[in-house]
């Protein structure tokens, strides 16, 4: 019994340091990819398709749903109410890391690689590569990736000239691209959009920090 109990803490031992090296592999991985990546998201920033291109208050709704913590966190948040498991730089990770992303182990290279651009970029350009990589769902001419192109695809203007209600329909497909349509009426996506308006006009807030579906921002049964 002793012995099976003794190989059982080597088995677990060697997984733990297998993937404490998967994870410090992304970080390794970022950093060799950080000196491309800047110049990618300062291409994207002088071209006008960065984070304060959207306008100071859209900038504030998308942070408000998508990372509220994003200003202040080293990459990883494990307690803002509506965070969730993936932040900005993570989402960012999974698309600059990966040709295929798969859950489960991949999560954590995704975390590694994630630490790794927010030790070597700005939140600036972490901000540009990941508005630029946004999945956007279908659009009039196919599927969408980035915001601004999404943006244009569905509404023909930059996101800065959108109203609040146009932007914040952008920003409610961005939880399941698949399952919204931004084409035409969609009463999904507008209870979606809905709870967005509610919380950034303060009525209503996450119940905590993996609500980000935002069941705290239901409409009120009359």
């Amino acid at each position: 019994m002793m012995r099976i109990l003794k190989y059982a803490g080597v088995v677990v031992a060697l997984l733990f340091v297998g993937l404490l090296g998967y994870g410090v592999k992304g970080y390794l991985d970022a950093l060799s990819d950080a000196e491309g990546l800047r110049a990618r998201a300062d291409e994207l920033i002088a071209q006008g398709r960065g984070g304060d291109s959207l306008g100071a208050n859209h900038r504030a709704i998308l942070l408000a749903v998508e990372d509220p913590n994003y200003s202040e966190h080293p990459g990883v948040d494990f307690s803002t109410p509506g965070a969730g498991l993936t932040t900005i730089t993570q989402s960012a990770a999974k698309r600059l890391a990966f040709e295929q992303f798969h859950p489960g182990i991949g999560k954590i290279r995704q975390t590694g690689y994630a630490l790794g651009l927010e030790s070597r970029l700005s939140k600036e350009q972490i901000l540009a590569l990941w508005l630029e990589t946004l999945e956007m769902g279908n659009g009039p001419n196919g599927w969408m990736v980035g915001l601004h192109t999404a943006s244009s695809s569905i509404y023909g203007r930059p996101p800065v000239e959108l109203t609040d209600a146009e932007f914040i329909r952008l920003a409610a497909v961005l939880i399941a691209p698949t399952s919204y349509d931004l084409t035409q009426s969609d009463a999904k996506l507008d209870e979606r959009a809905g709870r967005i308006q509610r919380l950034v006009a303060g009525t209503c807030a996450p119940t905590g920090f993996s609500d980000v579906w935002l069941e705290g921002c239901r409409q009120p049964t009359p």
